[in-house]
């Protein structure tokens, strides 16, 4: 099994920044690719970024050059960090964290983030 653990979520303002992260454990395998989502109120999960054990990332277009996605390997826990800049009002969402390895899907609990003035 794994388990994921994100934190970070908040109210900001438009024009803020935060700093997701998620903690990932358990059965990880030393090749994973982990994602964070986001699903809005009555809008489907929507991919925000991606980062494979090799250190490859991709985003989605309308986060480019605001977020950035970034994972630390530690021996028993690998950290999945989304920095968010410039955050809009359409940003708001719950932010899951999603790791695929060989074996396993797994998703975190989300951590909510709100962008209102």
């Amino acid at each position: 099994q794994v388990q994921l653990v994100e934190s970070g979520g908040g109210l900001v303002q438009p024009g803020g920044s935060l700093r997701l992260s998620c903690a990932a454990s358990g059965s990880i395998f030393s090749r994973n690719t982990m994602y964070w989502y986001r699903q809005a109120p009555g809008k489907q999960r929507e991919l925000v970024a991606g980062v494979t054990s090799d250190g490859i990332t991709n985003s989605a277009d309308s986060v480019k050059c605001r977020f950035s996605v970034s994972r630390d390997n530690a021996q028993n826990t690998v950290y999945l960090y989304l920095q968010m800049n410039s955050l809009r009002p359409e940003d708001t969402a719950v932010y899951y964290c999603n790791l695929r390895n060989v074996l396993y899907n797994s998703w975190g609990q989300g951590t909510q983030v709100t962008v209102s003035s």
